[in-house]
């Protein structure tokens, strides 16, 4: 599997949800029950998904797995594991949460895929 498409994809859900929380935080705060309080706080947390997401993006040409990029690959799969179970307890104690199973769903998939790139190498460019 070519790591290029990992980073790439991942970009792209982590700049999608940052803009989202950016641009669309009352909507998103509504959406998940809570109050019109929170809206500063989705919005620097968007602003991190835009910057986690722009990290991403520039370093999809790098050789990464095993030594190579493994700080990117720790921070990557810190985020996504702790983000899946954070999801997913929230997740089980809600009602009518399909669209919450889904992102359970993307959050674990990366988390699986950084966890294969941090504990292969990288194949030989021989």
């Amino acid at each position: 599997m070519k790591t290029k498409y990992i980073m790439a994809s991942s970009a792209i859900v982590l700049a999608l949800t940052g803009l989202a929380c950016t641009f669309l935080p009352d909507e998103i705060s509504k959406q998940m029950g809570g109050q019109s309080s929170g809206v500063l706080q989705l919005q620097i947390i968007g602003a991190a998904y835009v910057g986690f997401a722009m990290l991403n993006w520039s370093s999809k040409g790098n050789i990464i797995g095993g030594i190579y990029s493994r700080p990117l690959v720790i921070g990557n799969l810190s985020h996504f594991f702790i983000g899946a179970l954070a999801i997913i307890k929230y997740a089980s104690n809600i009602q009518n949460a399909g669209y919450i199973w889904v992102a359970a769903f993307a959050y674990s998939l990366f988390a699986a895929c950084f966890a294969w790139l941090f504990f292969t190498s990288p194949p030989s460019s021989k």
